[in-house]
């Protein structure tokens, strides 16, 4: 079955993390870039926009927020599912609607149905679990 999105672009400074989730969608005939930080994201969606950002709130320097910002101001809208251990709140979601948001951790198959094209929407906008950080940008 070919994924529903084939150019991946996972932002998560968490290099064994990244690297998992990076050999997951490699296996599924997913095309992967890997960025570690929210400029290095920016470079490479401009050197070649991804079908699908999986994307880190908590990374160095700039944070998720403020790539999904810089898209805006840029008109450069691209799908995106936050995976972070930060939480989320509901008016956050709502400004930025991103396709899902899977609190970390979370169970691989979640991931993988949202860029197969099956997910269900019981599963986007995920809530996080109380003893989550809050965010903070």
């Amino acid at each position: 079955m070919k994924p529903a999105f084939e150019r991946v672009l996972i932002v998560e400074d968490e290099a064994p993390f990244r690297r998992a989730i990076a050999r997951n969608l490699e296996a599924r005939g997913c095309e992967v870039q890997e960025a570690e930080t929210a400029d290095e994201a920016l470079q490479r969606i401009a050197a070649a926009a991804p079908d699908l950002i999986l994307l880190d709130i908590n990374l160095p320097g700039k944070n998720g927020w403020d790539v999904l910002r810089e898209l805006r101001a840029r008109g450069t809208p691209i799908p995106t599912v936050i995976v972070s251990a930060v939480r989320c709140s509901p008016e956050r979601l709502a400004e930025f609607q991103p396709l899902g948001y899977l609190p970390k951790p979370f169970p691989l198959e979640a991931l993988l149905e949202i860029v197969d094209g099956r997910s269900r929407e019981d599963q986007s906008y995920a809530t996080a679990t109380s003893d989550r950080r809050e965010e903070t940008a």
